[in-house]
Protein backbone atom coordinates (compact mmCIF):
# COMPACT_ATOMS: atom_id res chain seq x y z
CA UNK A 1 0.00 0.00 0.00
CA UNK A 2 1.18 3.41 -0.65
CA UNK A 3 -0.17 6.75 -1.10
CA UNK A 4 -0.98 7.49 -4.97
CA UNK A 5 -0.86 11.24 -5.81
CA UNK A 6 -0.25 14.43 -3.70
CA UNK A 7 2.38 15.63 -1.18
CA UNK A 8 2.97 12.34 -0.37
CA UNK A 9 3.11 10.32 -3.87
CA UNK A 10 4.88 6.96 -3.09
CA UNK A 11 4.75 7.39 0.90
CA UNK A 12 4.42 3.82 2.16
CA UNK A 13 1.73 2.84 3.66
CA UNK A 14 1.44 0.08 6.58
CA UNK A 15 -1.35 -2.39 6.58
CA UNK A 16 -3.51 -3.28 9.83
CA UNK A 17 -2.12 -6.83 10.81
CA UNK A 18 -3.96 -9.41 10.98
CA UNK A 19 -7.37 -10.26 9.14
CA UNK A 20 -9.62 -7.51 10.54
CA UNK A 21 -9.38 -5.41 7.58
CA UNK A 22 -9.32 -5.35 3.78
CA UNK A 23 -7.39 -2.70 2.10
CA UNK A 24 -8.32 -0.51 -0.57
CA UNK A 25 -6.74 -1.47 -3.49
CA UNK A 26 -4.69 1.05 -5.50
CA UNK A 27 -7.01 0.94 -8.52
CA UNK A 28 -10.16 1.28 -6.63
CA UNK A 29 -8.59 4.54 -4.60
CA UNK A 30 -7.06 6.25 -7.76
CA UNK A 31 -10.80 5.40 -9.30
CA UNK A 32 -12.33 6.91 -6.51
CA UNK A 33 -9.94 9.87 -5.62
CA UNK A 34 -10.69 10.30 -9.82
CA UNK A 35 -14.40 10.60 -9.46
CA UNK A 36 -14.29 12.85 -6.50
CA UNK A 37 -11.15 15.22 -6.88
CA UNK A 38 -8.76 14.19 -7.73
CA UNK A 39 -7.27 17.02 -5.92
CA UNK A 40 -8.69 19.75 -3.22
CA UNK A 41 -8.65 23.18 -1.89
CA UNK A 42 -8.59 22.59 1.34
CA UNK A 43 -12.07 21.51 3.36
CA UNK A 44 -12.23 18.76 6.14
CA UNK A 45 -12.78 15.31 5.67
CA UNK A 46 -13.73 11.96 7.72
CA UNK A 47 -12.67 8.72 7.09
CA UNK A 48 -15.45 6.65 9.59
CA UNK A 49 -13.84 3.18 9.06
CA UNK A 50 -10.14 3.98 8.96
CA UNK A 51 -8.55 0.71 8.68
CA UNK A 52 -5.12 1.18 7.93
CA UNK A 53 -6.07 5.07 7.24
CA UNK A 54 -4.93 5.15 3.18
CA UNK A 55 -7.99 6.64 1.76
CA UNK A 56 -8.27 9.84 4.72
CA UNK A 57 -4.53 9.79 4.05
CA UNK A 58 -4.91 10.08 0.43
CA UNK A 59 -7.52 13.09 0.64
CA UNK A 60 -4.59 14.92 3.19
CA UNK A 61 -2.18 14.69 0.52
CA UNK A 62 -4.22 15.51 -2.26
CA UNK A 63 -5.01 18.67 -0.41
CA UNK A 64 -7.82 18.25 2.31
CA UNK A 65 -6.78 20.40 5.35
CA UNK A 66 -7.62 18.12 8.31
CA UNK A 67 -8.96 14.85 9.05
CA UNK A 68 -10.90 12.79 11.68
CA UNK A 69 -10.21 8.81 11.37
CA UNK A 70 -13.01 6.66 13.15
CA UNK A 71 -12.22 3.31 14.00
CA UNK A 72 -13.34 1.05 16.72
CA UNK A 73 -10.16 -1.66 16.51
CA UNK A 74 -6.70 -0.74 18.56
CA UNK A 75 -4.84 -2.63 15.77
CA UNK A 76 -6.00 -0.35 13.32
CA UNK A 77 -6.08 3.19 15.15
CA UNK A 78 -2.43 2.35 15.82
CA UNK A 79 -1.54 1.57 12.02
CA UNK A 80 -3.32 4.82 11.68
CA UNK A 81 -1.68 6.49 13.58
CA UNK A 82 1.93 5.22 12.66
CA UNK A 83 0.82 5.54 8.89
CA UNK A 84 0.08 9.58 10.15
CA UNK A 85 3.31 9.94 11.27
CA UNK A 86 4.80 8.54 8.89
CA UNK A 87 3.39 11.00 5.91
CA UNK A 88 3.52 14.58 8.99
CA UNK A 89 0.20 14.72 9.25
CA UNK A 90 -0.16 14.67 13.31
CA UNK A 91 -1.10 18.50 12.90
CA UNK A 92 -3.93 17.75 10.07
CA UNK A 93 -5.22 14.67 11.72
CA UNK A 94 -7.47 13.55 14.86
CA UNK A 95 -8.03 9.63 15.53
CA UNK A 96 -10.06 8.02 17.50
CA UNK A 97 -10.89 4.55 18.98
CA UNK A 98 -14.69 4.31 19.10
CA UNK A 99 -17.49 2.78 18.00
CA UNK A 100 -19.10 4.56 14.62
CA UNK A 101 -22.13 5.94 15.80
CA UNK A 102 -20.91 6.94 19.16
CA UNK A 103 -17.99 8.94 16.95
CA UNK A 104 -20.73 10.72 15.32
CA UNK A 105 -22.74 11.72 18.58
CA UNK A 106 -19.16 13.05 19.64
CA UNK A 107 -18.57 14.84 16.25
CA UNK A 108 -22.31 16.54 16.38
CA UNK A 109 -21.26 17.73 20.23
CA UNK A 110 -17.76 19.66 18.25
CA UNK A 111 -20.15 20.78 15.56
CA UNK A 112 -18.11 19.76 12.86
CA UNK A 113 -19.17 20.23 8.94
CA UNK A 114 -17.65 17.61 6.67
CA UNK A 115 -16.54 18.44 3.18
CA UNK A 116 -15.42 14.60 2.71
CA UNK A 117 -16.81 11.38 4.66
CA UNK A 118 -15.53 8.13 2.76
CA UNK A 119 -17.39 5.10 4.08
CA UNK A 120 -15.54 2.19 3.89
CA UNK A 121 -16.59 -0.48 6.56
CA UNK A 122 -16.28 -4.38 6.80
CA UNK A 123 -18.33 -5.73 4.68
CA UNK A 124 -19.95 -8.55 6.84
CA UNK A 125 -21.21 -5.13 9.05
CA UNK A 126 -22.70 -2.26 6.64
CA UNK A 127 -24.41 0.35 7.98
CA UNK A 128 -23.78 2.95 5.29
CA UNK A 129 -27.04 3.96 5.03
CA UNK A 130 -27.65 4.63 8.60
CA UNK A 131 -24.44 5.99 9.10
CA UNK A 132 -25.46 9.16 6.11
CA UNK A 133 -28.73 9.62 8.00
CA UNK A 134 -26.97 9.88 11.35
CA UNK A 135 -24.49 12.25 9.11
CA UNK A 136 -27.12 14.52 7.88
CA UNK A 137 -29.76 14.43 10.98
CA UNK A 138 -27.08 15.65 13.00
CA UNK A 139 -26.00 18.80 10.67
CA UNK A 140 -21.98 17.04 10.40
CA UNK A 141 -22.38 17.58 6.26
CA UNK A 142 -21.48 20.95 4.57
CA UNK A 143 -23.26 22.18 1.64
CA UNK A 144 -21.27 20.72 -0.70
CA UNK A 145 -20.16 17.73 0.83
CA UNK A 146 -19.40 14.65 -0.83
CA UNK A 147 -19.77 11.07 0.51
CA UNK A 148 -18.19 8.13 -0.69
CA UNK A 149 -18.99 4.50 0.22
CA UNK A 150 -16.99 1.52 -0.67
CA UNK A 151 -19.10 -1.62 -0.85
CA UNK A 152 -20.19 -4.70 -1.00
CA UNK A 153 -22.09 -4.71 -4.48
CA UNK A 154 -24.64 -7.17 -3.76
CA UNK A 155 -25.70 -4.70 -0.94
CA UNK A 156 -28.04 -1.82 -2.52
CA UNK A 157 -27.88 1.18 -1.57
CA UNK A 158 -30.81 3.36 -1.88
CA UNK A 159 -30.54 6.18 -4.28
CA UNK A 160 -31.38 9.08 -2.47
CA UNK A 161 -30.70 9.17 2.08
CA UNK A 162 -32.05 11.93 4.15
CA UNK A 163 -31.04 15.25 2.15
CA UNK A 164 -28.36 13.37 -0.31
CA UNK A 165 -28.92 12.09 -3.62
CA UNK A 166 -26.55 8.98 -4.74
CA UNK A 167 -24.99 10.49 -8.51
CA UNK A 168 -22.96 7.65 -9.44
CA UNK A 169 -21.94 3.88 -9.10
CA UNK A 170 -19.32 1.81 -10.16
CA UNK A 171 -18.37 -1.51 -9.83
CA UNK A 172 -14.79 -2.80 -9.42
CA UNK A 173 -15.21 -6.72 -9.22
CA UNK A 174 -16.17 -7.81 -5.68
CA UNK A 175 -16.18 -3.89 -5.10
CA UNK A 176 -18.62 -1.63 -5.63
CA UNK A 177 -18.52 2.82 -4.82
CA UNK A 178 -21.46 4.72 -4.64
CA UNK A 179 -21.20 8.65 -4.85
CA UNK A 180 -23.42 11.35 -2.53
CA UNK A 181 -24.33 14.78 -3.29
CA UNK A 182 -26.47 16.90 -1.49
CA UNK A 183 -29.58 17.67 -3.35
CA UNK A 184 -30.32 20.91 -5.18
CA UNK A 185 -33.15 22.76 -3.52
Amino acid sequence: MRVISGECKGRPLKAVPGQSTRPTTDKIKESLFNIIGPYFDGGIGLDLYGGSGGLGIEALSRGMDKMIFVDRDTKAAETIKNNIKACRYEEKTEVYRIESQRALKALKKREFQFDLVLLDPPYAKQRIADDITKLDEYGLLSNGVQVVAEHDPGVPLPSSIGSLERVREETYGSTKLSLYLRREE
